[in-house]
């Protein structure tokens, strides 16, 4: 019976993730409300508190869940492939993080509010799942730059994580942001977010590369 109970949390948990997921395609942070995931949902808007007492914790176990599927996308890589130069390294890994729409518009909000409108518990489970990210991107870069440094790869982590909270900002502009850009007479190139991501990920591994030739 128990077993029964927990799989049907876990169900109705991931319906209502489901609902914030799709609403938030075409809605805000802002606009995004309890009562609007319960428009969407087969259970009533107080049902919703019995699995979230916030919005935020339903946002936080949707990046948790975006994580968690490119933590998958990156051990892939690393089992299918022996060798990696920095070119096709850089090219898989933009690859696997562009598909990820949702994670990378999460990310552009304040993870500050998000986590301090959450239980501790719902924290604890998200910091798990970023962690196994994080660990999966240094292991990838262990196993196809074997002569880079811990320095080097800590480096890479730490630069590289924090860039991707603007890269939604600077991909995903409106046509108000664009006649603005217009009128103010800003040159401004416009990329693509597998572009940004390439680039960066090509110019931190510039001393990998080194490494490897030496």
């Amino acid at each position: 019976m128990a077993q029964i109970n927990n799989d049907l949390k876990s169900i109705r948990k991931q319906e209502i993730i489901d609902a914030c997921k799709t609403l938030y395609e075409n809605m805000s942070f802002k606009e995004i409300t309890i009562k609007e995931i319960g428009k969407v949902t087969s259970f009533t808007r107080t049902s919703i508190y019995n699995y979230f007492q916030t919005k935020e914790e339903i946002f936080l176990a949707l990046l948790q869940q975006e994580y968690a599927m490119l933590c998958s996308d990156m051990e892939q890589i690393y089992n299918k492939y022996d060798k990696l130069s920095a070119e096709d390294f850089a090219k898989e890994m933009a690859l696997i993080f562009d598909k990820r729409q949702i994670l990378l518009k999460i990310v552009s909000m304040n993870h500050y509010d998000m986590e301090s409108c959450s239980r501790i518990e719902n924290i604890i489970e998200f910091k798990v799942v970023f962690g196994r990210t994080i660990k999966s991107m240094a292991k990838c870069l262990k196993k196809f730059f074997p002569q880079s440094s811990q320095i080097e790869i800590d480096n890479f982590i730490y630069a590289f994580f924090p860039f991707l909270f603007g890269v939604y900002p600077y991909t995903a502009v409106t046509e108000k942001q664009k006649q603005a850009i217009l009128l103010s007479g800003i040159e401004y190139n416009y990329y693509t977010s597998y572009q940004l991501i390439y680039n960066c990920i090509k110019q931190l591994l510039a001393d990998f590369k080194i490494n490897q030739e030496n």
